[in-house]
């Protein structure tokens, strides 16, 4: 019987030590789990997309402490449950889920500690969006902010979708750059859709 445990403990620790690859094989492998359990939970597509984005930026934020986790996959869970049950109470939907979850003083320093860095690291990406040249900016902000692909972004301002699609890549690796520079250090799956996840 295939042990997936004992491959996530050995993804786990090569996330630790800031393997990609081994990020993204876990990003992989998990999302087409993941994403009916958030969906059944929250029934939007969107808020779906971006409770997962938001769970695996977390797992790279926290991957000083992955080599102690002995259940990848129940940590996975309950970030990903957490995150679904924080939204249905912002939306007054589900008032006592979170009621029912175990929250200890030390977890708690720990998801203020993680909030702490992340609202840095959207506000180093606000920066490096902010640099970008004037057209550079208007096609990023239409495909992270306002969901738009390629052709539509090509169309809408007039562009070949190959000029849309180098804008892109471009501005990716200028933000990344930016990121970097300012002690952030991202895996390009998750910079690609943070934007998405800030503008919430």
């Amino acid at each position: 019987m295939f042990d997936r445990s004992h491959t996530d403990k050995a993804l786990f620790q090569l996330i630790a030590e800031g393997d990609e690859a081994a990020f993204r094989e876990l990003y992989h492998a998990y999302v087409p789990q993941l994403e009916p359990l958030v969906m059944h939970l929250t029934k939007t597509a969107s808020v779906t997309e971006d409770i997962i984005q938001e769970t695996f930026l977390r797992v790279w934020l926290s991957r000083d402490k992955l080599p102690g986790i002995e259940n990848p996959r129940s940590w996975l869970l309950r970030i990903v449950f957490y995150q679904s049950f924080t939204w249905l109470r912002r939306r007054s939907i589900h008032h006592k889920a979170l009621d029912a979850m175990p929250q200890g003083e030390d977890e708690m320093r720990s998801t203020t500690e993680e909030a702490v860095a992340y609202a840095a690291m959207l506000r180093s990406v606000g920066e490096a969006v902010q640099q970008l040249p004037a057209q550079a900016k208007k096609i990023y902000k239409l495909s992270r902010e306002q969901g738009l692909r390629i052709p539509e972004i090509a169309e809408q301002l007039h562009l070949s979708p190959s000029t849309v699609k180098n804008s892109l890549v471009r501005s990716l690796q200028t933000i990344r750059r930016h990121m970097e520079a300012g002690g952030f250090w991202l895996p390009l799956v998750v910079l690609w859709y943070l934007p998405a996840v800030l503008t919430l």
